[in-house]
């Protein structure tokens, strides 16, 4: 029996609809014209009030924890702030946070002193590990930094054509390369942004410039990528956050996109199958809900 695809769309997404049923997520974004939460049918339901985010997650508590490039705050949603770290003196920018399982929470701060750190509930450093970006540039040092269930932190480095695993004393312990020829070298920019540690030891990392999305095993090999050539969509625009779902997609931004495809759902065979088209780009996000239900396996749940 053969299944009828078909594809709808509305102001705000543009969905696969298969049985009769439309795929539709709620998400927190960050991005330069919003910051806060939009719902199933593309609507904001929640607006930090501020433009020009980073980072951010919707905590279990319900809170909203967000980076700018100055400050990392956590809000309620009343908007009280209940935790807040401002940039140190000696760097210049903040790119990244994460809230994590021991209730710290993690910071990368970027400039003269590329860091990760661990900022405790009252504001102080517990953790403070040095990164090699291999540049100066503090504004392309590094990005979506996170903690590994091991202890150790996954780092990007942009202009090093690296994702590099650190431990918590700044020892590089693992190098994934991102500058292959088959992948069109230094020349194709394709920087790194976000790396995800997966459950079977592989790692995704979307590559801004470049315009694609890869999957490396333990050693560093690519198992899997996609870029605008697999696609008749061409949804890749600066791609910069990205998530993998507990159902095996991944979910892309494409932060240069004015118009049209600003996030994307892609299936492992190079499918999409959602796609939010609003009018707010986005730097980075969490997907939230999936038809109503809160998704699984969404960090520290």
């Amino acid at each position: 029996m053969l299944t009828l695809l078909f594809l709808a769309l509305n102001v705000s997404n543009f969905t696969l609809i298969e049985k009769d049923v439309e795929i539709k997520h709620s998400f927190f974004v960050a991005g330069p014209s919003f910051t806060g939460i939009i719902d199933e049918s593309g609507k904001p339901t929640w607006d930090s009030g501020r433009r020009g985010a980073r980072d951010g997650f919707v905590l279990p508590n319900g809170n909203i924890l967000i980076a700018w490039g100055n400050e990392v705050k956590e809000f309620t949603r009343e908007k009280k702030v209940v935790f807040h770290y401002k940039l140190s003196k000696q760097n210049k920018e903040i790119g990244t946070c994460q809230r994590l399982k021991n209730g710290n929470t993690l910071i990368t701060e970027l400039g003269e002193k590329p860091r990760l750190i661990e900022v405790n509930s009252e504001g102080k450093i517990v953790v403070d590990c040095p990164l090699k970006p291999e540049t100066n540039n503090a504004h392309m040092q590094t990005r979506m930094a996170r903690k590994l269930p091991n202890g150790n932190y996954l780092a990007p480095h942009l202009l090093a054509f690296k994702v590099k695993e650190y431990t918590p004393e700044g020892k590089v312990v693992k190098e994934f390369k991102t500058d292959f020829v088959f992948l069109g070298g230094r020349k194709a920019r394709n920087w790194p942004f976000t790396a995800i540690r997966l459950k079977n030891g592989n790692t995704v990392i979307s590559l801004t410039n470049g315009n694609k999305i890869i999957e490396v095993d333990k050693n560093g090999k690519v198992v899997w990528k996609v870029t605008n050539k697999d696609l008749k969509e061409k949804p890749f625009s600066d791609p910069c956050g990205a998530q993998r779902l507990p159902n095996g997609n991944t979910v892309i931004a494409s932060y240069a996109a004015k118009k049209g495809i600003k996030l994307f759902e892609i299936t492992r065979d190079k499918k999409i199958v959602w796609s939010y088209q609003g009018p707010h780009r986005v730097h980075h996000f969490q997907i939230l809900t999936t038809n109503g239900k809160p998704l699984k396996g969404t960090p520290l749940k």
